[in-house]
């Protein structure tokens, strides 16, 4: 699949999917390249595009599929009288990309009333006018125009989708008049409960006599995301597996799981990516905001906000406090000079960082090198590779920092979370350490490279 993604208008990009509808692991990825390499010369026939209009190969299963997807995603619509009832009014905005017309298709199929398109947006241009870079995760500044549709017409909620709609962005109207724009682990945990809210409502009307249902329930979410799903599954009794970082490594373990019996329920990413119907082995923001539309009308019900449901979730299952940013970096000896100083810490060859700042250092995981001192033998159980930085702090305070290079951009991201007990609702207090930690991160972890790195433009 030909894409832009989120990124800017110069950098396009592509996936590529195995034959269990996954992305590409090895060792795919290695042999597709070799039938590249040995395939450099176009054939002869290629130019012959008479003969490939006739060929058995070409098909369109554009309208059999959309059909077959839209019948898929109706299995996750538990609420349809809500629905069809509901006063709620949400705006959407596909960022001048493909998702308007499926996502008012998906609204139609769970009943919902279709939501308000942001007309300057709607339509697929690969130019983004109207925006500087069309990543519904850089918050506000892309949410512009939905934010002065939705006072125009009241709506509550917007949701916004990146240009190949496979990433979901919501963003709530407070009682204040601002906008709260939710991060990225803040809607996979509202997502996360909902799914498990709504199966645990299903399976105890179809089949209550079996308890042991809930230990073939499995949820996933990548390495850097929050754990709050685990949380959740503690608590819950069902299953939350770890992965590496992208939708390839969830989709193929989602699909090992399905194999084997199992239900994965739900997935995601802290970079606004959900997969919410395992009939996408993918994140996929169209069937993500019609389940999203359908929590919201329910929660509507219960006099209830996404942000007071976000505080129920926490409450219950403990705060789970994140922030992520990143830097910019086009020199790559910058980037092996900052992570191999991690790695020789004070000088000392194959030495890891026992202490930030006032922070005690608990175990280190780096997956660029396979060494993990929480395991044995200091081996990694998560696949490795040299091709990529990533190393994860865990400190003694409860606190998880990962810094990685990101495999599609130029840039060095940096992903903290301080996870609390349930019971510990002193959020001021654990926001004020997260916010000490990220800044003796920066000071003590980035500091002798820093000022050749751009920070993230606010």
């Amino acid at each position: 699949m030909v894409t832009a993604s989120h990124n800017p208008k110069q950098d396009n990009g592509y996936k590529v999917y195995w034959e269990n509808g996954a992305q590409i692991v090895g060792p795919h990825d290695e042999g597709i390249s070799k039938a590249i390499e040995e395939n450099l010369e176009p054939w002869p026939e290629s130019w012959n595009t008479e003969e490939a209009l006739k060929s058995p190969l070409l098909k369109d299963p554009y309208q059999d599929i959309n059909t077959q997807y839209l019948k898929a995603i109706q299995n996750h619509c538990h609420h349809r009288d809500i629905n069809k009832a509901s006063e709620v009014k949400i705006v959407h905005t596909s960022v001048h990309g493909v998702g308007h017309a499926f996502v008012q298709s998906a609204f139609k199929a769970f009943d919902l009333h279709p939501p308000y398109a942001v007309e300057e947006q709607k339509d697929p241009d690969p130019e983004f006018p109207t925006v500087k870079y069309p990543n519904p995760e850089e918050g506000e500044g892309v949410l512009t125009l939905s934010f002065a549709l939705a006072d125009r017409e009241g709506a509550t909620v917007v949701l916004a989708n990146d240009p190949d709609a496979d990433r979901l962005a919501a963003a709530e109207k407070q009682d204040s008049g601002s906008w709260r724009v939710f991060t990225g682990n803040e809607l996979g945990a509202l997502l996360g409960w909902w799914m498990f809210h709504c199966w645990k409502q299903h399976n105890s009307d179809a089949a209550p006599a079996d308890a042991s249902a809930v230990k073939r329930v499995y949820m996933v979410s990548s390495t850097v995301s929050s754990k709050i799903l685990r949380a959740i599954a503690l608590k819950e009794g069902f299953h939350f597996e770890e992965t590496l970082t992208g939708f390839k490594w969830m989709g193929n373990r989602a699909k090992e799981l399905l194999d084997k019996g199992n239900t994965v329920l739900f997935a995601f990413e802290e970079a606004i990516g959900y997969m919410c119907s395992p009939s996408v082995l993918d994140k996929d923001g169209v069937s993500a905001a019609a389940i999203a539309a359908e929590m919201i009308s329910y929660l509507a019900t219960k006099n209830k906000s996404l942000s007071q449901q976000l505080t129920s979730i926490y409450e219950e299952y403990g705060y789970h406090i994140s922030k992520n940013s990143y830097f910019i970096c086009h020199d790559q000896e910058v980037i092996h000079s900052l992570f191999g100083r991690l790695r020789n810490y004070s000088n000392k060859k194959d030495s890891y960082p026992t202490e930030c700042g006032r922070f005690s250092v608990s175990a280190v995981r780096d997956l660029t090198t396979g060494y993990d001192n929480n395991q044995p033998g200091n081996k990694a159980i998560l696949p490795t590779s040299n091709s990529s930085q990533m190393i994860t702090f865990t400190f003694s305070n409860g606190g998880v920092a990962t810094l990685r290079t990101s495999g599609t951009e130029p840039k060095i991201k940096y992903y903290t979370e301080l996870c609390a007990a349930p019971g510990n609702s002193d959020v001021t207090q654990l926001k004020k350490e997260l916010d000490q930690l990220v800044d003796a991160i920066v000071e003590n972890f980035l500091q002798p490279e820093k000022n050749k790195l751009q920070p993230k433009v606010e």
